[in-house]
């Protein structure tokens, strides 16, 4: 069970976001700072207790229209050997110190524990409590099996978001966040889904598909 901090931490995740995003290819800003407010999220576990997991969702508020992005976090209490490419920044956190903070999708870690939720084998947890499960992430699963136990992914980042493919089967994590209407059907050719809520920029909650499962 991650225990959740509530303390100070210099930069602060959007700080750091801030920085990062404008160097993502399916970041939609232009040229203008962008301008970041916490619209939602929610955390997995790690089984081994070492990794933070969290997954923000975060509106940027600088261009024309508000645009809110799906951003996979982890928070590691050292460096992740070979990951380089990969690190959002550094942090000091009041309590645990210095922590490297990590896009998540490429951190073995969250896959494994990714997978796990749209399998149904890990719960989702409240973004900013200790042990309190968060019913409003839902998921479903049509899929005989899912990767399990440790296992090397693939990832891939285009305009649409990313790709996390390993043995046969592929979440697309849609990045760019569209409410969905009431009811609407996953894509053609989908075999499950991770979806939940968050706060537009005027205030409302709506919903939407986090990641889309599709296996061979």
């Amino acid at each position: 069970m991650a225990v959740i901090h509530h303390t100070t931490v210099q930069p602060t995740k959007l700080e750091l976001l801030t920085t990062w995003l404008p160097t993502r290819p399916w970041y939609q800003g232009g040229e203008a700072r962008p301008g970041l407010a916490k619209s939602g999220g929610f955390r997995l576990d790690d089984p081994q207790g070492e990794v933070g997991i969290e997954f923000m969702v975060t509106t940027d508020t600088s261009g024309p229209a508000p645009v809110t992005y799906f951003v996979p976090l982890t928070y590691r209490g050292a460096p992740l050997e070979g990951a380089e490419a990969a690190l959002v920044g550094t942090m000091e956190h009041g309590v645990l110190g210095r922590r490297w903070v990590y896009d998540g999708c490429q951190d073995p870690v969250l896959a494994e524990q990714l997978f796990a939720l749209v399998e149904g084998r890990a719960q989702a947890q409240a973004q900013s409590t200790s042990d309190a499960p968060d019913p409003t992430i839902t998921r479903s699963c049509t899929a005989p099996s899912l990767p399990s136990g440790t296992f090397t992914a693939t990832v891939t980042d285009d305009h649409e978001g990313t790709d996390i493919a390993a043995a046969g089967a592929t979440l697309h994590l849609n990045r760019v966040l569209h409410p969905a209407g009431e009811g609407d059907p996953l894509p053609e050719g989908a075999t499950g889904h991770v979806a939940g809520p968050w706060r537009t920029s005027d205030d409302a909650e709506v919903r939407g598909a986090f990641a889309v499962l599709r296996t061979a």
